[in-house]
C-alpha cells in the first residue's frame, strides 16, 4: 500500500514537472517546434515517461490546455471578484478577458494548435479526465484528432453568457465568437512571440466596452 501511494505520488510529480517544463518551452515557441525529447530533457524525466503519460505531442498539448483552462474555470466558478461571483458582468468579462490573456500569452500558439471549438468534446468528458490529472493514465491520453479540446467550449460559453447579462439585446453568442478568435490569428500569435500581451489585453478590453455600449441593434 505505502509502496503503491509512493507511486501515484511519483507519477503525479512527473506530471506536473511534464506540465510545467513543456510551458516553459511554449513561452519560447510554438508547438510544433517543440519535440517529445525536448520535453523530457527540461523536465528531467525519461522520453518514454512522457509518452506513456500523454501518448503524443497532441496529447500533451491538450493536457496542458485542459489543465491550465481548468483552474481557470474553477477562479470563475469560486474564486474571488471579478474574476469570480460578486461582480457586475461587465467587470467580470473584462476580467475574463486579461485571465485568457495571461493563458494563451503563456502558451503561445497552443490554442491554435488545438483546433476550432467544433471539434471539442462535452464538458462531462473534459470533467472525467480532469478527476484523473494527478492519478493513473486514463485522463491523460488524448486522440490523435483534436478531440480533447473543451477550452474554446468553455471560454465562449462563460464569455457569451457575460455578454448577455450585460446587453441581452445583443447576440452574446456571435459577439464572444468574434472576441475569442482573434486569438487564433497570426498576427496576434507574432504579437504574443513579441511579449506584447498586455497591448493584447488592452486591446480586447477596449473591444469588449465598446461592444457593451453600443447602442441598441434596429
Amino acid at each position: 500500500m505505502i509502496e503503491e501511494r509512493r507511486e501515484r505520488a511519483d507519477a503525479a510529480r512527473n506530471r506536473r514537472a511534464i506540465l510545467r517544463a513543456t510551458e516553459e518551452l511554449l513561452a519560447r515557441h510554438r508547438p510544433e517546434q517543440i519535440s517529445m525529447e525536448q520535453v523530457a530533457a527540461a523536465a528531467g524525466v525519461g522520453k518514454g515517461t512522457v509518452f506513456h503519460r500523454f501518448g503524443s505531442r497532441m496529447g500533451l498539448m491538450v493536457a496542458l490546455m485542459q489543465e491550465r483552462a481548468y483552474a481557470l474555470e474553477e477562479a470563475v466558478a469560486s474564486g474571488p471578484p471579478p474574476l469570480g461571483p460578486g461582480a457586475p458582468p461587465e467587470e467580470r468579462l473584462t476580467a475574463f478577458l486579461d485571465a485568457i490573456v495571461d493563458v494563451v500569452g503563456r502558451n503561445k500558439g497552443l490554442l491554435a494548435a488545438l483546433g476550432h471549438a467544433a471539434t471539442a468534446t462535452p464538458r462531462p468528458e473534459w470533467k472525467e479526465q480532469s478527476r484523473h490529472r494527478d492519478g493513473g493514465d486514463s485522463g491523460d491520453h488524448a486522440p490523435g484528432s483534436r478531440d480533447g479540446h473543451p477550452v474554446y467550449r468553455f471560454w465562449h460559453g462563460h464569455t457569451s453568457t457575460l455578454i448577455a447579462a450585460s446587453r441581452p439585446d445583443l447576440d452574446g453568442e456571435l459577439l464572444a465568437h468574434i472576441l475569442l478568435g482573434s486569438l487564433q490569428s497570426e498576427p496576434v500569435l507574432r504579437l504574443l512571440e513579441r511579449g506584447e500581451a498586455s497591448r493584447l489585453a488592452a486591446s480586447l478590453r477596449v473591444t469588449a466596452a465598446g461592444m457593451l455600449a453600443s447602442p441598441a441593434p434596429t
